[in-house]
């Protein structure tokens, strides 16, 4: 039997019903909401229950699910994660050296994942393409994956964190390029690996060494020359690091289809991205993260103090502005298994519950370029649900406590179910 046979006798047509509809369009909620999952994981209908097909006793078998009244979602993205790295682990080593144990600590974390209502996810470093394949062929459980595998930098730039010595600590996360050309040559390795899109840094960051976040990265023409050459393998998109402003000003001429982090943004920035589509991934869990300076290596803690009040200021304005934000927790810097508490976090600088949630759904699903199929709960696109206990247009945090998702379905199959017992098996229509 393979793993994919495995993984289709785990999923059965689904009707989920008594439920409130938050379908990720930022449309209001339907009240006494049902949703239809056909067996190969398809949604056939999504609205209220006033107007659902009728349970048929002749039709195939169907799993109901009752709802009770809760909060139905479309199942959320974090478009900003590290799941090769433990929490609290320094920047670019990992928990265990040996690779066993990476791997299956890197399986816990993909689980808890799941559970905390994340069903894809897209890894910016650090993560082999082989757990996307394992997940998509079944061997484990996690969100589906886009990986970026390695991060491309300049030699002293944010993701270079090799000693003087010459003792490499990045684990295999790093790829270094100094000229267009080299850079060109490593976006060919990148995606020799299996890399689902390409990652650079336009600028230094908080957690590395040898820089600033201000200090520019990649050159805007070896920045050009990776989105070329993403362009010729496929149209792959480019991510880039991006915190000081000048950094980011680069990135978005460069082409880049996403600004992370984006601490920077001034309104010439944010003007620039508007008019080129370009997405902004704030990583807020990384700012709202309490700050020690007992624990944190001092570069680390003096870029923190610094920047903190800046990174709010300039996020609160970028969403004052209507930016096309994505959700994204840098998870690893953070920790993992609570990352949607970036939406209490965007919640907090301004943006509407209901925003926060489109940006962690629809958007999202846009920005990984799969929104014909996730983000939103319509006829024809894939069953990936979550159900919350409360509320989460009054409060948004109650989506921040993994105990609050008492289910989770991806793909048309259940993963997390905490709900009571399921009704008595129906007919599908």
């Amino acid at each position: 039997m393979t793993h994919a046979t495995t993984q289709e006798l785990e999923r059965t047509a689904l009707r989920v019903q008594h439920a409130r509809l938050i379908d990720g369009t930022g449309a209001s909620p339907v009240d006494d909401a049902v949703v239809i999952v056909d067996d190969e994981g398809t949604i056939t209908y999504a609205g209220a229950a006033a107007t659902a097909p009728p349970v048929s006793e002749e039709a195939a078998p169907v799993r109901v699910v009752d709802a009770g009244g809760r909060t139905l979602l479309p199942g959320f993205f974090d478009c900003h994660v590290h799941l090769a790295y433990a929490h609290g682990s320094p920047p670019g080593r990992r928990a265990e050296l040996d690779p066993v144990l990476v791997t299956l600590d890197t399986v816990t974390r993909l689980r808890q994942t799941l559970d905390a209502g994340i069903t894809s996810a897209r890894d910016l470093g650090g993560l082999s393409a082989g757990y996307r394949t394992a997940v998509e062929t079944g061997r484990i459980v996690g969100p589906r994956l886009h990986t970026a595998v390695r991060i491309i930098s300049h030699t002293g730039g944010h993701a270079d964190l090799r000693l003087p010595d010459g003792t490499d600590l990045s684990a295999g996360m790093s790829e270094i390029a100094d000229t267009a050309d080299a850079a060109r040559l490593a976006v060919r390795r990148v995606l020799r690996e299996g890399a689902d899109l390409v990652k650079v840094c336009a600028t230094g960051g908080m957690g590395s060494p040898y820089d600033q976040p201000d200090d520019e990265g990649l050159l805007e023409e070896e920045i050009r020359a990776v989105v070329d050459e993403a362009r010729r393998h496929g149209g792959k998109p480019v991510a880039a690091h991006a915190q000081g402003n000048a950094g980011i000003l680069n990135a978005i001429r460069g082409g880049v289809t996403s600004i992370e982090h984006g601490y920077g943004l001034d309104d010439r920035a944010l003007d620039m991205a508007g008019e080129r589509g370009v997405f902004v991934v704030p990583t807020l869990s990384t700012v709202y993260a309490g700050i020690n300076k007992d624990t944190m290596p001092h570069y680390h803690y003096e870029k923190k103090v610094r920047w903190s009040g800046i990174t709010k200021e300039n996020i609160a304005r970028a969403i004052e502005y209507g930016a096309r934000i994505a959700l994204g927790t840098d998870a690893a810097v953070g920790p993992h298994g609570v990352n949607l508490m970036e939406l209490s976090y965007l919640v907090d600088l301004g943006m509407d519950p209901m925003a926060a949630i489109v940006a962690g759904t629809r958007t999202a699903a846009e920005l990984l370029g799969v929104a014909d199929r996730l983000g939103t709960l319509a006829p024809g696109r894939t069953a990936d649900l979550v159900v919350c206990d409360g509320d989460p247009l009054t409060d948004i945090g109650v989506l921040g406590d993994p105990a609050n998702i008492v289910c989770v379905v991806q793909d048309g199959v259940v993963r997390k179910d905490l709900l009571l017992p399921a009704a008595p098996t129906g007919r599908q229509p």
